[in-house]
């Protein structure tokens, strides 16, 4: 039986040949290979400044760290996300406020957002989930009330509003290089932003705390750090990555939209929805069953099947260590969203036939069960 996985990478001979380069120079930690992938990014995203990390969420932390964020301060957060988003609140000794997500585009609600701002409300970190932008009104929300934006684009990289990338709206915007994302260095993530005083904060932490001499010696070292820095050996494969970023971002389309056909009519499925004049570069595609209880019966059956389904993601209110979390809107959205939303295979080894078979696979298990 042949397996359809839900996601993989998408590497050829030019990933192995850098990575190859890069083992056979002797030198693997943090160099000009990862200057070359940040330079990359940020200039593709349109922003000054790309910084990589080891993850998404350390790069979350560090947004949060250079803008002041810490013990005191209230960061609202959409309940409907990876536990990761929240989790780099309160690593740096902050409260997340949960809120509910918009039913349609998955993201967070601006309504709850405006709703849940107190006096110790310090920054906004909404999440463009799957690939699919935020509601710009959630930017203008943080301006009117004097808040940064620190964005959860994890999932986004190459994502647009109206032709402009995401990661030149928020103050900061972080994107992770995971396997199952666009494009991916194995693990990794990186900081971007147009703010040079964020940027030299970002940069201090993630190496210890010091700041390079002109020759390249650490002389100083004047603050709190980590070691956050991403190795030249994942970099190589990041600068192979983005030099077709594009090219998968425009097969993936294709494919939602293949799913858009093939799941058009059923009265049981709500498919992924975008607002505005946007590009959703679909990380995942996550659709929504009108029917109650079926989801996980859904999803153990057609892994029987050899068809690799998953949930969309977490409500975390729900979830036991941000049971206490405080908020101040209704989450139904969100739990719906986390009890009946199941993401389909989608990746660039995905035929065309694979997807016919997997909806029919879904349709019959649906069917069956409901």
């Amino acid at each position: 039986m042949r397996k359809i996985s839900l996601a993989g990478p998408s590497l050829g001979d030019a990933e192995y040949k850098a990575v190859k380069k890069v083992l056979d120079s002797g030198y693997l930690t943090e160099g000009e290979v990862t200057r070359e992938f940040e330079a990359r990014v940020a200039s593709y995203v349109g922003v000054g400044h790309g910084i990589a990390f080891t993850s998404c969420t350390s790069a979350l932390e560090v947004a949060l760290r250079a803008l002041g964020v810490g013990p005191g301060d209230e960061v609202v957060v959409p309940d409907y996300t990876y536990p990761a988003t929240a989790d780099a609140v309160r690593i740096v000794g902050a409260d997340p406020v949960l809120v509910d997500v918009n039913l349609e585009s998955y993201n967070i609600d601006v309504a709850s957002a405006r709703s849940s701002l107190t006096g110790s409300t310090k920054c906004i970190l909404p999440v463009s989930l799957f690939g699919n932008p935020i509601d710009p009104e959630v930017y203008d929300l943080a301006s009117e009330n004097e808040l940064s934006v620190v964005e959860d684009a994890a999932c986004s990289l190459g994502a647009e509003i109206k032709g402009r990338k995401v990661g030149c709206f928020a103050d900061v915007t972080c994107f992770s290089f995971h396997p199952r994302k666009l494009i991916t260095t194995g693990e990794g993530g990186m900081l971007v932003t147009e703010n040079d005083d964020i940027a030299d904060k970002a940069r201090l932490y993630k190496r210890f705390g010091g700041r390079p001499s002109g020759d390249g010696f650490t002389t100083e070292f004047r603050h709190l750090g980590v070691n956050y820095k991403l190795s030249d050996v994942l970099s190589a494969i990041g600068v192979e990555q983005m030099k077709k970023v594009e090219d998968m971002i425009s097969e993936r389309i294709r494919m939602a939209r293949t799913y858009d056909g093939l799941l058009d009519g059923l009265d049981w499925c709500s498919v992924p929805s975008s607002t505005g004049k946007v590009r959703h570069t679909y990380q995942t595609y996550c659709i929504l069953l009108g029917i109650d209880g079926i989801r996980d019966k859904v999803i153990r059956r057609l892994r029987k099947e050899g068809i690799e389904l998953q949930i969309g993601t977490y409500a975390l209110h729900l979830q036991p260590f941000f049971k206490d979390a405080p908020s101040r809107s209704s989450l139904s959205n969100s739990e719906r969203l986390f009890r009946n939303s199941v993401s389909l295979p989608l990746h660039l080894g995905l035929s065309e036939g694979d997807q016919r078979t997997v909806v029919e696979a879904l349709v019959g298990a649906v069917e069956d069960e409901s």
